[in-house]
């Protein structure tokens, strides 16, 4: 007779190690933000990108609740509650000379969300990737953006 055993596997998350940004260096961060949707791909080819390109100093653990406050510092536009950040990396195509988008998470203008917390060294930010983020305003009555559907709110 055959015993049946289970076991169980704890998440082996690798621990980010914490970066001091006293005597670590930051990064140059290329965001690209546009209202509603994330840029056409078509806009990241052959040594181009999309014209509102805004420039952050920042490090690997900056959150994407950080780099939405520095948003709206520049973006008076985004700074209404129930704005929504809509966070994606393009990153060149290792098999072809395009670039390609994957979406990391979402914020909220006054609400707190699930992808508050998230860094970029946690989605695999690599120096010399973009940070595309699709900005949506709320409608008028409150309710969410056009085109969002249901929030993991």
């Amino acid at each position: 007779m055959a015993t049946l055993e289970s076991m169980v596997v704890e998440d082996q998350r690798e621990q980010e190690k914490p970066i001091d940004r006293e005597k670590t260096c930051p990064l140059l961060l290329r965001v690209f933000c546009s209202n509603d949707r994330h840029h056409p791909l078509m806009e990241f080819s052959r040594g181009s990108t999309p014209t509102n390109e805004l420039q952050i100093y920042t490090w690997m653990d900056a959150t994407l609740k950080e780099l939405t406050g520095l948003v709206k510092e520049v973006n008076p536009d985004a700074r209404r509650k129930g704005t929504f950040f809509d966070f994606a990396i393009v990153f060149p195509d290792s098999r072809s000379p395009t670039f390609r988008l994957r979406e990391i998470g979402t914020t909220c203008a006054g609400r707190k969300s699930n992808d508050d917390t998230v860094t970029l060294a946690q989605k695999k930010f690599t120096i010399g990737d973009y940070l595309d983020i699709a900005i949506c305003p709320p409608r008028q009555g409150g309710g969410p953006p056009m085109g969002r559907g249901r929030r993991p709110f």
